[in-house]
């Protein structure tokens, strides 16, 4: 499968690695076709690694990873342009983390909405899953790699079908056992307002290899 990555960082490294593991071919973007991290990312990677800009990316993919940070998302994106993404599944996995006053950031978002609705309404004709987004980049890889897997990721998207091809992926390439559909895009909120909360429990644990377990009564 032809998939985008959009985003240079660790969690685009992460993500872009896993697939070309598996046997995708990846084009990772970014602002410029010889961004320097995106060029040595595509030399360790491998035949089926290549890089571009925004708009090589998301026109090269079938699936759209987006890793950029937060307040980068939505310029990435019109970047990648409308007609690029426009029917194909755009999973968001960025945060709207505000750094400008130091750590721990906040929130650049309000309580009433999420970076994952601005997406989808900034794109009404792409399918927008959030997830990954309320783990370490390792995790999202490698769910097994703490408690054997058996820990949470969440889903939230307007298209039914969308999500369920993200549920397989979720499951069938990346290892992950437990997956819970939130419902259409507005759960975003919930899940991106967990990262205040995450950020503590990373300084207080002094480790980002954790994650939620949803444990039923």
């Amino acid at each position: 499968m032809k998939i985008a990555v959009l985003g240079t960082g660790m969690v685009g490294n992460s993500i872009g690695n896993k697939l070309v593991s598996l046997g995708h071919e990846v084009k990772m973007g970014s602002r410029t076709a010889n961004n320097e991290k995106a060029v040595a990312w595509t030399r360790e990677a491998g035949a089926k690694a290549s890089q571009g800009t925004f708009a090589d990316a998301a026109a090269f993919g079938e699936l759209v990873f987006v890793c950029t940070s937060g307040a980068g998302t939505l310029e990435a994106l019109n970047a990648a342009g409308a007609g690029n993404l426009a029917g194909k599944v755009v999973v968001d996995i960025s945060n709207p983390l505000d750094f400008s006053k130091g750590m721990p950031p906040s929130l650049f978002t309000r309580s009433d909405e999420s970076l994952g609705e601005q997406v989808q309404k900034a794109f009404p004709d792409a399918k927008v899953v959030k997830t990954l987004n309320t783990v370490n980049c390792e995790l999202m890889v490698n769910p097994g790699k703490l408690a054997g897997g058996e820990h949470d990721m969440f889903i939230a998207g307007n298209d039914a079908a969308a999500k369920g091809k993200v549920v397989e992926l979720l499951k069938g390439w990346f290892g992950w056992k437990n997956v819970h559909d939130l419902g259409d895009i507005s759960a975003a909120r919930g899940t991106e307002m967990y990262l205040p909360l995450w950020l503590r429990l990373w300084g207080s644990l002094k480790t980002a290899d954790f994650n939620l377990k949803v444990v039923r009564g």
